[in-house]
C-alpha cells in the first residue's frame, strides 16, 4: 500500500505518494492571479479520491499558530492564543496541538476545517503535524546563538535558538524576499542577536530563493546552506 504526504501552506498544496519510503510521485500546486481561487481545494480533492492510501501525513505550514511552553494545559484558549498572530475564524479552523518534547514547546495552530474532514473522511491512519514542530523537531544545535531559516515556494519560517533554547518562532509569507530578509534583521535587533556572533542555516527551497540568500550573504558571516530541496526530497515532507 502506498502513503499520502500532503504539505499545505498559505497558497499551495504539495504532496508526494511513497511506497516503502521511495516516493513515487510529487506534485506542487500554487495560487497566483491566474489560477482558480479554490484551486487548493480542487487538488486535495484529486488526489484524496485518486487511490486508496494505506496511510496519511499532513504537514500544516499554514502561519495560523502560537507557542507556549510544554505542558500548558488550557486548551480552550487555543483559538485566542493564535488570534495575536492571525485573523481566525473558529467556525471553519479546526484547533490542533502539536507538541515538541526536545525543546520543550508546543503549537496550537488552526487548520481548514473543511480540508480535516475531508481527509477525516476516508477512515485511513492519519498523522497531522505543524511544519514549525517538524523542522524544529529536525534541528541540532549547539550552546550558541543561532538562527534556522526555513524557506518554501512564497513562505519563510525561521527559529531563533540561543544555548539550545528556543527564543523565538516565525511564519511569514514571503512574497518579497529582500522584506523578510529586513524582517529577520530587524528581529535580530530586538532580541539582542548580533550579526557577528549570530550563526545562520538556510533550509529547503534555497534555489527558489536565490535572491533571499545572497542578500544575507552581504550581511551576514556566518551562513550555512544545509539542505536544498530537490525533486521527490523535500525537507518537510521527508
Amino acid at each position: 500500500m502506498r502513503k499520502l504526504s500532503l504539505l499545505f501552506t498559505k497558497d499551495g498544496l504539495q504532496w508526494q505518494i511513497s511506497k516503502s519510503k521511495k516516493v513515487l510521485e510529487e506534485k506542487i500546486w500554487l495560487k497566483d492571479e491566474e489560477t482558480p481561487a479554490n484551486l487548493v481545494t480542487e487538488k486535495l480533492d484529486e488526489v484524496l479520491a485518486s487511490e486508496k492510501f494505506s496511510e496519511i501525513s499532513v504537514v500544516s505550514a499554514i502561519n495560523h499558530f502560537s507557542v507556549v511552553e510544554e505542558g500548558f494545559d488550557q486548551h480552550d484558549l487555543g483559538y485566542d492564543l493564535i488570534a495575536y498572530n492571525a485573523d481566525v475564524k473558529k467556525d471553519s479552523e479546526e484547533l490542533m496541538l502539536s507538541v515538541n518534547k526536545k525543546f520543550g514547546v508546543q503549537f496550537y495552530y488552526s487548520f481548514p476545517k473543511d480540508y480535516y474532514q475531508k481527509i477525516k473522511a476516508l477512515e485511513v491512519p492519519v498523522h497531522f503535524n505543524f511544519s514549525g514542530e517538524k523542522f524544529l523537531n529536525s534541528l541540532n544545535v549547539k550552546n550558541r546563538k543561532e538562527i534556522h531559516v526555513n524557506l518554501y515556494h512564497q513562505q519563510a519560517e525561521f527559529f531563533a535558538i540561543e544555548n539550545k533554547k528556543v527564543v523565538l518562532y516565525n511564519n511569514l509569507d514571503a512574497t518579497s524576499e529582500v522584506d523578510f530578509l529586513y524582517f529577520i534583521m530587524f528581529t535580530l535587533s530586538k532580541i539582542d542577536f548580533g550579526i557577528t556572533e549570530t550563526y545562520f542555516y538556510i533550509y529547503g527551497e534555497t534555489t527558489e530563493n536565490e535572491t533571499f540568500i545572497s542578500e544575507m550573504q552581504k550581511f551576514v558571516p556566518n551562513l550555512k546552506i544545509v539542505f536544498d530541496n530537490l525533486h521527490k526530497k523535500n525537507f518537510v515532507l521527508s
